[in-house]
């Protein structure tokens, strides 16, 4: 995968990310040694920073590039990975992730992220910052690598609900394309929603709903409409926004970031196998090097909750500083973009052409 993002936008100065520091299968280390790789090609980030005091100003204090560039908020208590949603809503105000939320919430910081959990952090967000007008269910999106010329496509829902009936997937396609339109410059993002097979025939009884409710729209929204795309599209030069529910985005980037992990260990152990092989290995690391860089997805890591009132990223919970230094680098441009405001601005825009062009369509039918 590679190692920009597609998002344009220079980082303005004094941009401050509210950071969720205890969070994550890796703990605070992973996340302090992200910000100071994120610190150190940046020097306009400061960070909220949101955990126990006295273990983040020691790490802290160890990294040069960090020192002087952040406050920490003291939170006594750690959202586990394992917490129920509803238990967190009911007991999780003392959290790191509570804390970290309530700074975007509160204007202090222009975005938060997290590596912690997904359904808690998307729990706490949507009641502590609300969705945007408009929004049924917020969504999660990812920056999937592909053959464009940015070398990604976007693709949502990738988690934050597993279920999406049709007039929820006709949002995604307009936050996607909003996405699209807005962080990646692209005037007319084609859009395409998941399915097995091409055919308008094919697919459960909500995505051939969803197929005609987002043809309707297209032409009043401004996007190109493509219908069904099958999963060897999503990192293809076909589509720049694929739509699909959480159960199956999830699945899809899980199999894509394993896949991704076993080509690189079968590259290697290949690599080893013999003494020739290990010449051939070293003759050919640039090109290695490049395609491991190609297909880690740290480089990338990062999704970002769109439908909500304040700009969410949420780290893979295995991330590594790395991986934490690449959603800050996300986060910073989305807020450097005052993404949230336009994105909010594009979904109003969008919802009335929808209902403009659904209800020309039920009159012609009428």
């Amino acid at each position: 995968m590679a190692s920009s993002t597609a998002l344009t936008g220079d980082t303005v100065p004094g941009t401050v990310l509210s950071i969720d520091a205890m969070g994550g299968d890796a703990g605070p280390s992973a996340v302090i040694g992200g910000m100071d790789k994120a610190a150190s090609k940046n020097e306009n980030l400061r960070f909220i920073v949101h955990g126990d005091k006295a273990t983040l100003d020691t790490l802290i204090a160890r990294k040069p590039s960090l020192v002087g560039r952040c406050t920490v908020v003291h939170a006594k208590d750690v959202v586990t990975m394992d917490a129920k949603p509803s238990f967190v809503m009911r007991n999780g105000k003392g959290s790191s992730m509570w804390s970290a939320v309530d700074s975007v919430r509160n204007g202090d910081a222009k975005a938060i992220v997290s590596c912690g959990n997904t359904g808690a952090l998307m729990a706490v967000s949507m009641v502590r910052l609300r969705k945007i007008e408009g929004v049924n269910r917020p969504a999660i999106a990812v920056l999937w690598p592909s053959r464009n010329p940015s070398g990604f496509n976007v693709m949502l829902d990738v988690g934050a609900d597993v279920r999406a009936d049709a007039e929820d997937l006709l949002q995604y396609a307009l936050m996607g394309m909003s996405y699209a339109r807005n962080g990646m410059d692209l005037a007319r993002p084609r859009v395409g929603i998941l399915n097995v097979g091409t055919e308008e025939h094919k697919g459960r009884a909500e995505l051939k709903v969803a197929h005609d409710l987002v043809e309707r729209v297209a032409p009043a929204a401004n996007f190109e409409f493509l219908g069904f795309v099958e999963g060897g599209d999503i990192p293809s030069d076909t589509v720049d926004v694929i739509v699909t529910d959480g159960f199956t985005g999830n699945t899809a980037l899980k199999t894509g970031e394993g896949t991704a992990k076993l080509i690189s260990d079968l590259l290697r152990e290949s690599f080893k196998h013999s003494p020739l092989s290990r010449i051939a290995a070293l003759l050919a690391l640039p090109a290695l090097k490049r395609l491991q860089r190609r297909i880690d997805p740290r480089r990338v890591n990062g999704g970002v909750f769109l439908g909500l009132n304040g700009t969410v990223v949420k780290s893979h919970g295995a991330a590594d500083a790395t991986g934490v230094a690449a959603a800050i680098k996300l986060a910073a441009q989305l807020a450097a973009s005052d993404f949230t405001g336009r994105l909010a601005a594009r979904i109003a825009d969008a919802e009335l052409a929808a209902a403009a062009a659904i209800n020309e369509a039920e009159e012609n039918t009428a």
